[in-house]
């Protein structure tokens, strides 16, 4: 029986590191602010500052290239095991809005995943 890593790799290792670095750096810092917009216009829709601070850390989450992490075994992604993600994952949910910043919220996620696999 062939035994399981479950630890990080140096590829990983790295990765992880800068993604912990933007969320504790640039996105939990912006959570109370865009969380306090809640209520404040039409309840179906993001307010100016949500969608300004929303779409501002996506695209610097995209130059950094921390843009579908969850894309695992994949040439069109980072090409990480679910097992790798995971450790990611984990690092967004410190987070209210990482997740949706690196393109990793649902339902990104599915509706790609299978876009990706089946066309």
């Amino acid at each position: 029986m062939t035994e399981m890593n479950l630890g990080m790799s140096d590829r990983l290792r790295d990765l992880h590191g800068r993604v912990k670095q933007m969320i504790d750096t640039e996105i939990a810092p912006l959570d109370a602010e865009f969380l306090a917009e809640v209520g404040k216009g039409d309840r179906w829709q993001f307010t100016a500052r949500q969608t300004e601070i929303l779409e501002g850390l996506k695209a610097r989450a995209r130059a950094a290239g921390l843009w579908n992490l969850w894309l695992t075994d994949s040439d069109r992604g980072h090409g990480l095991t679910t097992v790798e993600y995971a450790y990611l994952a984990e690092e967004m949910g410190r987070s209210h809005l990482a997740a949706e910043v690196f393109n990793c919220n649902a339902p990104d996620t599915g509706n790609m995943e299978v876009l990706e696999r089946y066309g």
